[in-house]
């Protein structure tokens, strides 16, 4: 029994793949994607039209999905993210029926469910063997974990893995074995790794905020979190990184042994669990090339799924035993709504991720954000698009101070006491304004473009056509 077909047109055909179905991809190839795009390609040569792309995440790379949409290949788009390459063209009014866009969590929990159906997934595989057994921690393309393909090849009707790296028969140390795999096909390359990951991932130099950074670690210590056990997730924006950085200096000084990292896996974090500040790193994506080699060979980085990293659904994810989460915005309203999914003209440039997940999980969720961008305050009345609600945001960390939800009235007295500089969320955005002047709301029309769909299922926002 050999699984290896001769192409993806072969493997297509042999799926059963027709008109008005559901296909899905995974995002940790990224910006160096070239499964996709390879992939639509031949569903559109062979006439297959009216179909659904249930995609983690899409990237500028993606853009060609344009053309499919204009010509009635696509007609449908689910996905947990999408960069501004394909964003701007929906935000547009460039597709008939609205994306739907869902959370890291509440991707694979719909799936699971069967709320969202799969009928053919295609596993971009940095390497795998005739029979599907198959990784992202080995290749030429090695991106890492595969967290994000996991619900996807465990729920298909049909799961096609695609690499450019076959290994014989039986590859250990699998992300998918072949018990959940019908076809393997191998290609020249399934992506670029200059897009795939970074070789570093920078701390930001500028002052502004490297000072975000610190005041973000001194709101950890002083909320009484911060001691033997500790559990932690930043992201990977330059702020972020300094915050795990001066985390971890203080982390070795005082001698605290947190229990697990967690998330998007960064090199700073990979250095944290090697200097003993974590038992172990729960990890649903590496970001860059440290954090690449050290899934391949330290046991105590672990490989998770995205339904163990953020399900609602599941009966427990890692999200639930989180501590503190650090996370960024676009913008941020005085009732600590978060919008990650437009920029302030009311154009698609991203989305939730596990924003949402980490926030209602973690006991302190902190926005670490300078007051205004590309002369914008982030402060507003209204966020343009609610991508995470208030009730889960604890903290507003910036550069002229530190903003409290309301709710947290013992964290605001804790961090008072600690000399942490306490304003009121009204402050920050009148300091914002005055700097950089009051925004002219964004032109949008009646067009509905997008759903933001909460973690358990609810719409929470609309995002609307923006006019010319």
């Amino acid at each position: 029994m050999n699984k290896l077909r001769n192409s993806i047109r072969d493997a297509i055909l042999e799926s059963g793949l027709k008109s008005g179905m559901t296909v899905s991809f995974h995002h940790h190839l990224r910006n160096g994607d070239y499964v996709l795009n390879m992939v639509m390609d031949e569903i559109a040569a062979l006439g297959i039209r009216d179909l659904t792309v249930n995609a983690s995440s899409l990237f500028d790379t993606h853009a060609p999905l344009k053309e499919h949409i204009k010509n009635g290949v696509v007609t449908t788009i689910l996905t947990d993210y999408m960069s501004a390459g394909l964003g701007s063209f929906i935000s547009a009014g460039g597709m008939e029926n609205p994306v739907q866009f869902r959370t890291h969590g509440g991707r694979p929990a719909d799936i699971e469910s069967g709320r969202t159906p799969i009928d053919v997934a295609f596993i971009a595989a940095p390497a795998a063997d005739p029979m599907g057994n198959c990784t992202g921690k080995l290749g030429k393309s090695a991106c890492g974990s595969l967290g994000y393909a996991i619900p996807d090849a465990k729920n298909a009707k049909f799961v096609v893995a695609i690499t450019d790296e076959l290994h014989p028969y039986p590859l250990t140390g699998w992300s998918i074995p072949e018990t959940d795999v019908d076809a393997v096909v191998v290609v020249d390359s399934i992506g670029d790794p200059k897009g795939i990951v970074s070789g570093t991932t920078k701390i930001t130099r500028d002052p502004v905020g490297l000072l975000m950074a610190q005041t973000a670690v001194d709101v950890i210590k002083a909320s009484g979190l911060l001691k033997d056990g500790f559990s932690f997730q930043t992201g990977a924006g330059g702020a972020s990184l300094a915050a795990a950085k001066y985390l971890k200096d203080v982390m070795l000084k005082e001698k605290i042994r947190g229990s697990f990292g967690l998330g998007g896996i960064t090199g700073y974090l990979v250095d944290m669990l090697n200097e003993g500040c974590f038992d172990a790193l729960m990890d649903v994506q590496c970001f860059d090339l440290k954090a690449v080699e050290s899934i391949r060979n330290n046991p105590k980085h672990c490989e998770i799924s995205a339904t163990h990293y953020a399900s609602p659904f599941a009966k427990s994810a890692v999200v639930d035993s989180l501590d503190v989460v650090i996370l960024g915005a676009t913008q941020l309203d005085t009732d600590f709504n978060v919008n990650v999914h437009t920029d302030s003209n009311g154009c698609i440039m991203g989305g939730s991720g596990g924003h949402s997940d980490t926030a209602a999980g973690a006991k302190l969720s902190m926005i670490i954000a300078p007051l205004s961008r590309a002369r914008l305050p982030i402060v507003t009345d209204r966020v343009t698009c609610i991508s995470t609600p208030g009730s889960t945001i604890d903290v507003l960390v910036t550069q002229k101070g530190v903003a409290v939800n309301p709710k947290d009235v013992e964290l605001k007295e804790r961090l008072r006491d600690a000399g942490v500089e306490v304003v009121d969320i009204h402050e920050l955005k009148e300091t914002a304004e005055r700097i950089s002047g009051v925004p002219q709301k964004p032109r949008l029309g009646e067009k509905i473009v997008a759903d933001v769909i909460y973690r358990d299922g609810t719409v929470i926002d609309r995002i609307r056509e923006v006019l010319k």
